[in-house]
């Protein structure tokens, strides 16, 4: 009796043409290998890739993307995977672009405040380089060692300090990248002042990967402000919220985040992490705000920020911060939600995590009536809210739904929609919220976006799927 010998796997002729590009070690074929890319950050959304190829540089990229528009073969464009809109997974075994070993901090003007990076450089890595000079990155978000400069640029991300900054679109000064075809658009480094033409950062800061793939970003910095206050606030309700950060931001230029979150949700933390209930008394509301300013400016700083909260009557109680791990302390009540979201889920399955912007007028009403929204086609499922009071952007996280059941997606997107808000505000639309995408966009919009894909990208090669429905194709072999 002779052993049975595995069948090898049928020759690819694709693959054998990656490897001659990136080399053998980066193709990974072997399901091991590929699982980490596969499943995005909310374990809502996975697929299985023809491989994953990881190039090293911008001519890799180019290259990469040469042999796969020969082979007919679709590309999902990755960096952190931090996504949570299944954007930056496979669907149909498409090849998996890992851009992460671009990630090279290629020059930082000490004296201007830019930084050309490499698309694959994670965001703390960046801050980090940028605080040795002095200067900072004006994004900042909870998943700041994962997430990398090329996708918060291609997803325009949001984040913390959006209130002061802007989000990622506001920071790019240029951008190299690649179309689909192999030719590479751009100019590193680049010029603040280039009025040329079309502007490439504009076009493709939010476009998901389906434009274009970033390869390198050179950014504004903004001055570092070491000296930081954070507070956290109890308040009655939502409105009461929103009062006070009116209160706060017109009184203190150098407020630099203003957060909130509910009681339920600091419960969650606080289970989570172990740490205590972070007020006296529990209250169903909580602020978190932070100041910031040059060296030397704490005691000032201090001095502002209690003469005014102590000028408003809506605050039941504060805790204060003024040392780094006592800030930090205060910013785990607010940063650490979703992972304990994601823990829980490990029970009681993965997460609906629905990011939308509401107008001003309309932020105080949204929670309860959200909440009742839900309450309606899934009594059982529990619901927490957190979010940026500063803009309007609110993160609606259900569990208890089965993950694959969009039911409560789009009653809360269609409840959004109806008061004037975005269905979308910082995470994207990937695959999730292709279907409801004319809730936020007009049907001119939409034929727009189709007609700057089709030129961007005749073939729909890239990122097919994410955003816009792509015309049918023939799946990979």
């Amino acid at each position: 009796m002779t052993d049975t010998v595995p069948d090898a796997p049928p020759p690819d002729a694709l693959i054998d043409a990656l490897v001659g590009v990136v080399g053998e070690a980066n193709v990974l074929t072997d399901a091991a290998q590929r699982a980490g890319y596969e499943t995005d950050w909310s374990r809502r959304f996975h697929g299985v890739a023809r491989c994953v190829v990881r190039p090293a540089d911008t001519a890799e990229v180019a290259e990469t993307l040469r042999r796969c528009e020969t082979h007919d073969a679709a590309v999902v464009t990755q960096g952190g995977n931090t996504g949570l809109v299944g954007g930056s997974v496979p669907r149909d075994r498409e090849v998996v672009l890992s851009l992460q070993r671009l990630d090279r901090i290629e020059a930082l003007d000490a004296d201007h405040g830019e930084v050309v990076v490499g698309a694959g450089v994670p965001l703390a890595a960046a801050q980090d380089a940028a605080r040795s000079q002095g200067w900072d990155v004006g994004v900042d978000f909870a998943a700041r060692d994962a997430a990398t400069i090329g996708g918060m640029v291609a997803t325009n991300a949001g984040g913390l300090h959006l209130l002061r900054y802007g989000p990622m679109r506001d920071q790019v000064i240029g951008l190299e990248a690649v179309r689909a075809n192999g030719d590479i658009l751009g100019r590193m480094p680049a010029l603040r002042k280039d009025n040329t033409g079309y502007h490439w950062p504009s076009l493709l800061a939010g476009s998901e990967g389906t434009l274009a793939v970033i390869t390198q970003v050179h950014l504004r910095l903004v001055p570092a402000l070491p000296d930081r206050i954070v507070v956290v606030l109890g308040v009655e309700d939502v409105a009461a919220a929103i009062r006070v950060v009116g209160h706060v931001r017109r009184a203190i230029p150098s407020l630099l985040a203003a957060e909130m979150c509910f009681a339920d949700g600091v419960d969650l933390v606080c289970e989570h992490t172990g740490i205590p209930w972070p007020l006296p008394e529990r209250t169903d509301v909580l602020v978190t705000l932070e100041v910031a300013g040059p060296a030397g400016s704490r005691a000032q700083l201090h001095a502002e920020l209690e003469t005014v909260l102590d000028g408003t009557t809506e605050i039941r109680q504060r805790a204060v911060a003024l040392d780094e791990p006592e800030r930090t302390r205060l910013w785990t009540y607010r940063e650490h939600h979703s992972e304990a979201l994601n823990a829980l889920g490990l029970t009681l399955g993965a997460p609906h995590k629905l990011d939308v912007t509401l107008p001003f007028a309309a932020l105080a009403e949204f929670p309860a009536r959200v909440r009742a929204a839900i309450g309606a086609v899934a009594p059982e499922a529990r619901v927490v809210i957190f979010g940026h009071l500063g803009d309007g952007n609110l993160h609606v996280n259900v569990i208890g739904p089965d993950p694959d059941d969009e039911t409560v997606d789009r009653v809360v997107l269609e409840l959004v929609a109806g008061l004037g808000g975005s269905i979308s505000a910082e995470h994207g639309i990937g695959i999730a919220k292709r279907e409801l995408l004319h809730l936020s966009r007009s049907a001119a919009d939409l034929e727009a976006m189709h007609d700057v894909k089709a030129a961007m990208d005749p073939s729909w090669r890239l990122n097919p799927g994410v955003l816009l429905a792509p015309p049918r194709r023939r799946s990979a072999r």
